[in-house]
């Protein structure tokens, strides 16, 4: 018999806590569970289970995002090449997965409730379904972009992104709450008809932001997996912004000023909760929209979920929270600009006359 290593122990020990842990939820719903359940299930100690998530939401959590990520790999639909046809797309793709009936409606229904009870929860979740409404903005302008004329202000549809994700977050906590009461149809037809919508969507840039410094010191991160394309890379050349759970929805200033490749670096002070927590949001997501939208307009923004800090130290960002707000630029392989604060994304995306030398 071969013998595991200890990280191979470990990984099929977990492996083993999240498939028990999924019947479990699936069955009780999440308040009814039970850790010990879990343990027998998985044929492990109660302390080994604790050894892998530090807690019964943590495990929860963990649980729906493994599902969200394996449902995103399914295989492509046939993409929409308008506005209305990307959106009905990505409705279908998102309704083929709601809980019609009260047997499936159990492993889902108590996301909302965990969510709302505590805010430590709620901020991020907030700011993660900002980030996919910017997400889903961008994809929808790469497939038809918005006209724009000389002087006025940068048009976007991320109101009609928004409009959109809250029909189907809608349709979704109805399924899982009243089951059967959804039609399907009813809810890709009005995605489709929120495309026609006039939102009268324009960006203005951040009235206050903080000075960007010059630098030149080598970019040597670590590889890393891209949630919207769920594949792995090394961040380039480009825009890394690194950012709190509690301000993923400044990605944005980074995105519309840089005109460069933007990385989007997700930190937390609470890996075990939050860490999954965004990856179960953004794959929501981004499974379904890379089997609505065309390649060509899936949004050009990488999103990294980094758990243990090593790509925010990698850009200098050493000690990390849910507050953070941090950026640098990369041009040929080397850091030459970094700022920190409110408005660092924007900041470092300038001109380099606008970087101050000091």
């Amino acid at each position: 018999m071969v013998r595991l290593s200890r990280a191979e122990t470990q990984e099929r020990n977990r492996a083993k806590v999240l498939a028990a842990a999924r019947d479990e939820f699936a069955e009780q719903g999440f308040r009814d569970a039970k850790i010990d359940v879990i343990a027998e299930r998985a044929e492990l100690t109660r302390g080994a289970v604790y050894s892998n998530f530090p807690g019964k939401r943590a495990l929860y959590f963990a649980v729906l995002a493994e599902l969200a990520e394996r449902s995103a790999g399914a295989p492509h639909s046939v993409p929409g090449e308008t506005l209305e046809g990307a959106l009905g797309a990505l409705a279908r793709a998102r309704v083929a997965a709601l809980p019609l009936d009260d047997d499936q409606a159990g492993l889902a229904r108590d996301l909302m409730p965990e969510v709302l009870a505590d805010e430590h929860v709620r901020r991020p979740f907030a700011q993660l379904v900002k980030l996919n409404g910017l997400l889903l903005g961008l994809a929808l302008e790469r497939l038809d972009p918005p006209e724009r004329t000389a002087g006025s202000p940068i048009p976007r549809r991320v109101r009609l992104a928004e409009t959109v994700l809250t029909t189907l977050h809608g349709a979704g906590q109805l399924a899982a709450t009243a089951p059967g009461l959804v039609e399907p149809f009813d809810v890709v037809s009005a995605c489709e008809r929120l495309a026609g919508l006039a939102f009268n969507d324009w960006w203005a840039p951040p009235v206050i932001a903080p000075t960007a410094q010059a630098a030149d010191r080598p970019w040597s991160p670590p590889g890393a997996v891209d949630l919207v394309r769920a594949e792995s890379f090394v961040p380039g050349d480009g825009v890394v912004v690194v950012l709190g759970t509690h301000r993923l929805a400044a990605a944005e200033e980074a995105v519309r000023a840089s005109g460069r490749d933007v990385t989007v670096v997700a930190v937390t002070s609470d890996p075990d909760e939050l860490v999954p927590l965004t990856r179960l949001i953004v794959a929501e997501l981004c499974g379904g929209l890379r089997q609505a939208f065309p390649e060509s307009s899936w949004p050009g923004v990488r999103v990294v979920c980094d758990a243990t800090g090593t790509l925010a130290a990698a850009a200098g960002v050493l000690a990390v929270s849910d507050e953070t707000e941090a950026a640098i630029r990369v041009e040929r392989g080397r850091i030459v600009a970094t700022a920190d604060g409110r408005g660092a994304g924007h900041a470092v995306s300038g001109e380099v006359s606008r970087v101050d030398s000091a």
